[in-house]
Order: structure tokens, then sequence, then C-alpha cells
């Protein structure tokens, strides 16, 4: 099968990274013809004047009414005229080797919609390298960004994604919530008999544009959401999407039993704390990252776990509607 690429970005305020995404994928070593397609959801500061600076790059862009990035995906995807979808977040920079490594996993091995790794570069501060370090390590979140180097049933996420035009065009692409878009698409493909794949070579840098306190917010919707999917999709419930919740409840316990001298739960949630200080600082060579990865732990523990546990009472006990209960999680 021949496979034309076509690259969706969706983009809302943000030209300076729209500028360093497009010089990475102009530097691309694949050497087969492929499209940008670039969609503007409904910016004040927009990024035409910088796609008028890659005229070597094909690529096509749009301005609509601001609708949230899912939707602005399949905007994208509709308007594309290649046969293979590969989608972005507009804070992604492509490794020259790419769009080679995915035409040649593609190739080997074929599969309808695929998810790669995300990684930290040199040049990342200090925080975006421990945030990395957090949603990507084993230790934290299992893997599920692309860790996993055995993993079976992967669950792409929509920084870095491909979906075949079949599958787009059969199921209609991402839903309206969001976060947790990406999700729900990926469980509704597995319904339809498409098949996932990790491509653990494909991975892109992440140069996510954060602090804590919009860290905090954003794993705290990522725990909102959860209990959302498992309720729309039962069968995807994981007794380790508890793990936060149980963690920072845990905490709270074995300080409390410290107190009155029962000191074992205490110590045992400090012997992970420093298991994740030792590889922390192994994985990214910094003590001092380290120690931020540590905190960015406790901070994603902390906003998933008591997100998770507010949407599972008011969802799943309480039966409540999502969009009544949390409609900042949805676009309409």
């Amino acid at each position: 099968m021949s496979l034309f690429f076509s690259i969706v970005i969706p983009v809302y305020n943000r030209p300076d990274e729209v500028r360093e995404l497009l010089q990475s994928l102009k530097a691309q070593d694949y050497l087969e013809p492929f499209e940008v397609v670039l969609v503007e959801d409904g910016s004040a500061d927009t990024s035409e004047k910088v796609v008028a600076d890659f005229p070597d790059l094909d690529i096509s862009y749009f301005y609509k009414e601001n609708s949230g990035p899912g939707d602005s995906r399949n905007f994208g995807m509709r308007k594309a005229k290649g046969n293979y979808f590969i989608i972005f977040d507009s804070d992604c920079v492509i490794p020259s080797h790419y769009l080679s490594e995915v035409s040649k996993a593609l190739s080997e091995a074929y599969c309808d919609f695929y998810g790669g790794p995300d990684a930290a570069r040199n040049d990342f501060s200090s925080l975006q390298k421990a945030i990395n370090y957090t949603m990507t390590s084993l230790l934290t979140t299992g893997g599920i960004r692309g860790k996993k180097t055995a993993a079976g049933k992967f669950e792409p996420r929509s920084f870095n994604m491909g979906i075949s035009k079949e599958a787009f065009q059969a199921s209609e692409g991402f839903g309206r919530i969001h976060p947790g878009e990406d999700p729900d698409l990926s469980i509704r493909l597995w319904k339809l008999g498409f098949k996932s794949r990790l491509l653990a070579d494909a991975f892109v840098y992440h140069k996510r544009r954060i602090s804590w306190s919009k860290f905090y917010a954003q794993v705290r919707k990522f725990g909102l959401v959860r209990p959302i999917l498992t309720s729309w999709h039962p069968q995807t419930a994981k007794i380790t999407f508890w793990f936060p919740t149980v963690f920072v409840f845990g905490v709270l316990a074995s300080l409390i039993f410290a107190s009155f001298g029962f000191m074992a739960p205490l110590y045992l949630a400090l012997s992970y704390l420093v298991l994740l200080l030792i590889h922390a600082s192994m994985e990214t060579r910094s003590v001092y990252i380290g120690l931020l990865s540590v905190v960015a732990v406790l901070v994603q523990f902390t906003g998933y776990g008591l997100g998770f546990l507010e949407s599972f009472i008011k969802v799943r006990l309480l039966k409540k509607e999502p969009r009544q209960s949390f409609p900042h999680l949805f676009f309409d």
C-alpha cells in the first residue's frame, strides 16, 4: 500500500511553537512528498505569517472558529489530501528521522493507527525535563505514553499519533471531550476492529509550555476524565486507575500513623519517593532534576488522584451527567 502522509496540527495562539515545529518538519530526511495541514482554532495571535516563511513545505492553512483540539483535528483530516494522517500538538519538535521511521514501520507491519513516545531534548528546561520524566516513566504512569517496549494494545496520545483515512472515516474521529478525546477514540477504534501499535522509535520532543500550576490543572483534568471514559466504556476500567488516589490518602494516613509512633507506612511511602529520586536522577543525569521529578510526581498524583475521586463519586456513584458536572471538559 502506497502511503501519502498528511500531518495535521491544531494550533491556538502559538505562532512561535508553529515556527519551531515547521522547521523540524522541513528538516525531515524522508524523501517522499507529504503535506502539512495547519488548523488555526480561533486564534487571535495567528500563525499565518509563519506559514508564509516555509514555501518549501506543502502547507494547507485553515482558520476556523474555536471548537477545541479534537474537532480541529477532525476538520484537518477532512481537508487533508493524504490516506494516512499524522497528528502532532503544536508544542512538539519532530526528529529528522520521524517520517522515515513511520514509513518503514508501517511497510513492515501495517496498522490503522499508532502512537509514539515523547522525549525531552537537551535544551529543555529543568522543569520540562522533570515533568517529562513524570509523565513517561514506568514508575509513575506505567509507560502508557510510550515507554513500554512490549506494549500490546497500545493507546495512542494525540500529541503523537497516526491514523489511516479509513479508520478516521469509520470512527468519525475525535469526540467533544478534552482532555480524554484520544483514549476515547482509541477505544472506539478497537471496537470497530482496528488494531493499534506502539512505534517506539517514532518519538517526538514534547516541549510543554508549563508551570507547576498549569501542570496541576492539567493532571487534575486527566483524573476527572477517566471515570467519564469508563462510564462510556466500562470494559476499560482498571484497578490501576486508582493508584494516585490511594497513594495520596495513603500518604496522609501514614503521617497520621507516624504521629502515633507507627512508622512503617511512612517508611514505605518514603522508600517509593527515594526510588523515584534515584531513577529520575539516573534517567536525567541530574540530581536536581531528580528532586524536581519527585515534586512533579507528588503534584501529578495529588491532582490526578483528587480529580479522579471527585469524578468517580459524581459520575459513577451518583450517576450525574458528565457535561453538567464538568462543563469545562466539553466543547459544544
